[in-house]
């Protein structure tokens, strides 16, 4: 947001739109590059609240299982709320495991940090149904 103020609300809520959506696209297509293009350098993303957080490089390490796990990825989200150089949207994923074939669907919410043009930090919450049946994150 190099032409405005990141606390400027419109302006903001477009810029995170946009990180919003190329990281679902990036998740959705298998692209590690499209997706990792949305974190600053120094970034810290956390998967899930009982996760390790990683920080950096390891980001594209974490994306680059994705595409070998994952087919037929649908990763959407809903509106975008922003409070200062922060914002939120709920999520779904649905992916077929590579594996074996099963359906995965994936409810949650994003928190992401930035600094007005990257994310900073990323924190996920979710809960993933495995063929129809609740099961926790792996």
């Amino acid at each position: 947001m190099s032409d405005s103020s990141p606390l400027d609300p419109e302006a903001f809520r477009v810029r995170a739109r946009e990180l919003t959506d190329l990281f679902a696209k990036g998740w959705s297509r298998g692209r590690v590059d499209v997706m990792c293009a949305v974190f600053a350098d120094d970034a810290v993303f956390q998967e899930t609240p009982f996760s390790e957080s990683i920080r950096g490089a390891a980001i594209r390490t974490w994306a680059s299982d994705i595409p070998y796990h994952h087919s037929e990825a649908n990763f959407t989200t809903g509106e975008i709320f922003i409070a200062g150089p922060w914002f939120s949207t709920e999520f779904k994923l649905t992916f077929r495991r590579r594996k074996t074939g099963e359906w995965v669907e994936a409810r949650g919410a994003m928190f992401a940090e930035t600094d007005g043009e990257k994310i900073t930090e990323l924190r996920m919450y979710w809960h993933r149904w495995n063929g129809g049946r609740e099961t926790s994150r792996s």
